[in-house]
């Protein structure tokens, strides 16, 4: 099986005037066509965002600012992944518990998405998740 979840590298173009990194969806470094972007800042260190798993979209992190780990758990196994480069981002499929903390004050983490909002496919209970993912 292969992961479910996976650190993605973007280009990035630089000279004297800065920085420029580069996101294409529709499969160029975005592994989806993205549906919705939103973005989570000015929270706390030891505020916990997320902890729920999707029926039905992707996600993709990226920490544009600052930093913040994300705890990622596919059902089985567990791992936690520091986003603290702006080019740098995690791909997150389908059936994956996923919980963001230790965010530091400049974090600006911004969320990409495979699909619209559902309130109806987030599974926001880790035990009905696991009974879902075990099948």
């Amino acid at each position: 099986m292969d992961k479910k979840y996976r650190v993605i590298e973007f280009k990035e173009y630089g000279d004297e005037r800065g920085n420029l990194v580069v996101a294409e969806g529709d499969g160029i470094d975005i592994p989806f066509s993205i549906k919705r972007a939103f973005y989570i800042y000015g929270s706390d260190s030891e505020v916990i965002r997320g902890m729920h798993a999707n029926r039905l979209t992707k996600f993709v992190l990226i920490n544009v600012a600052g930093s913040s780990d994300v705890l990622v758990d596919d059902g089985t196994h567990k791992e936690i992944i520091k986003l603290d480069k702006p080019r740098m981002a995690l791909f997150l499929d389908t059936m994956v518990w996923k919980e963001m903390y230790n965010f530091s004050p400049d974090s600006v983490l911004m969320c990409l998405a495979s699909e619209h909002y559902m309130e109806s496919e987030y599974i926001r209970d880790y035990d009905e998740f696991l009974k879902e993912v075990k099948g």
